[in-house]
């Protein structure tokens, strides 16, 4: 690669009428001088939390063994082939989830924070640990953070036990009284990540115009481009693929559902039939909202507690929520689990994924920590202790995974919170009801 003295800005953007487009971290973004230049853009945190609803089958969720995984349990099978970027932490607990609830189980998962019982708009909860991030580096890249949910409807009034519905809808608060509602569409995400969105009649509009997003920046792509090394052309070319098979994918979701005579009040144009279709696309772009540092903080909720939804792909037409009373029936419990091991495959593929995308001198997956959980342990009973919980990170973050960790008693789910903001570079001395940092599972020097 030939070096020169200039650099393209981290901050480059792509822009069009009604769109912009971030671009990926590239070798003509990093000043002429030593490769520590290089390794310092390419150590950028970022945060991501995956929220998986109404707990597990704990019985089949923990590996058999502390210590070093070398036997997964059956439903994190998947993750085997990232399993050395994956910790499981057992014993992990919300204190102020308490009394048990479904409402409390979402609302106490990144905030750790009592929610006020009300049914009314004088809801109350605490700034939840996704935001304190955003608040912290948000101002850094486009869009402070990205909330995004499965759900396409979110009910309002009472939900659960007398709590307001809000705690159930959302994941994200800015402030104790301000929480933040998710996105389930992949079209408005993607436009808000790479347009100006606009009406669903405008958005249609927009799409018979062009092919695709891309076409629009096809100058100013190659003009860029005759700017690059090979390697950066390479990686630009990997980049725009992607966005253009995001594209792709939300289009025949489109057309599939402007087939259907039928009208669908729950699934606008735009989302495909499948869950497993849905989350991936859902997945892919916080990928891409990664990869182009349109943001580096990201919340997805896989549901909403008490969710009905069923799962006939997996062989699972039964309600979710139902399920997860199960009264120890055995073959509810087994369906249940077949829930929880599907959930987590799509989270083993997104960290995949990140593994896999290359970014400065290692992967995507190197300057990122995700947490992914349930507020709930044993559904059957809205206990909040022993949570089924997952670290994942790569070699910059100092995570040392690989790893099953079972601590000997219940420890609060805000000090592993405390600890992700400590890593990415948020040093506060308390969250919530923290009793300390979590430096165990992080050893490595970085």
């Amino acid at each position: 690669m030939i070096i020169t003295k200039k650099a393209l800005p981290r901050r480059t953007f792509l822009r069009s009428v009604g769109a912009s487009m971030a671009l990926p971290l590239l070798d003509a973004m990093i000043p002429a001088a030593t490769a520590s230049a290089k390794t310092s853009l390419g150590r950028t945190k970022r945060l991501g939390f995956i929220f998986m609803p109404m707990g597990c089958d704990q019985s089949r969720w923990f590996p058999e063994k502390e210590g070093k995984l070398e036997k997964l349990s059956p439903i994190l099978s998947s993750l085997e082939p990232v399993k050395h970027q994956i910790n499981v932490l057992q014993n992990m607990e919300l204190a102020n989830a308490y009394p048990g609830s479904h409402a409390t189980s979402n609302s106490s998962f990144l905030s750790a924070a009592k929610a006020r019982h009300t049914e009314g708009n004088d809801y109350y909860l605490g700034t939840t640990v996704d935001q304190v991030a955003a608040q912290h580096f948000g101002h850094t890249s486009p869009l402070p953070s990205l909330e995004l949910s499965m759900d396409l409807m979110q009910t309002v009034g009472q939900c659960d036990n007398g709590y307001a519905c809000v705690y159930q809808n959302n994941l994200s608060w800015s402030t104790p009284t301000t929480p933040l509602p998710a996105e389930a569409h992949p079209r408005i995400v993607f436009e808000a990540l790479f347009g100006d969105g606009g009406t669903t009649a405008e958005r249609k509009s927009a799409l018979r115009r062009r092919a695709s997003l891309l076409d629009a920046f096809n100058h100013d792509i190659a003009r860029l481009k005759r700017q690059l090394g090979t390697e950066d052309r390479v990686r630009m070319d990997d980049y725009l693929e992607t966005v253009r098979e995001v594209e792709r994918r939300i289009q025949r979701a489109e057309a599939n559902t402007e087939d259907n005579p039928l009208p669908d009040l729950d699934r606008p144009v735009g989302v495909p039939e499948s869950y497993a279709e849905h989350a991936r696309l859902m997945f892919d772009l916080q990928l891409l909202a990664f990869q182009g540092d349109v943001t580096r903080v990201t919340t997805f909720q896989l549901a909403r507690e008490t969710s009905n939804r069923t799962y006939p792909e997996i062989g699972v037409p039964d309600p979710h929520h139902p399920l997860s009373h199960h009264g120890n029936d055995p073959e509810k419990i087994a369906r249940m689990s077949k829930i929880n091991q599907f959930h987590v495959s799509l989270f083993a593929e997104y960290v995949q994924k990140l593994q896999d995308t290359p970014e400065g001198e290692g992967s995507l997956l190197d300057q990122t920590l995700l947490l992914y959980g349930s507020g709930i342990g044993n559904p059957n009973i809205h206990d909040h202790t022993n949570l089924p919980v997952l670290v994942a990170g790569g070699s910059a973050t100092g995570l040392k995974g690989g790893h099953h960790v079972r601590y000997k008693k219940p420890t609060p789910l805000s000090n592993l919170h405390l600890t992700l903001l400590d890593k990415a570079g948020v040093h506060l001395d308390s969250f919530a009801d923290s009793t300390g940092k979590m430096e165990e599972l992080f050893p490595l020097s970085i």
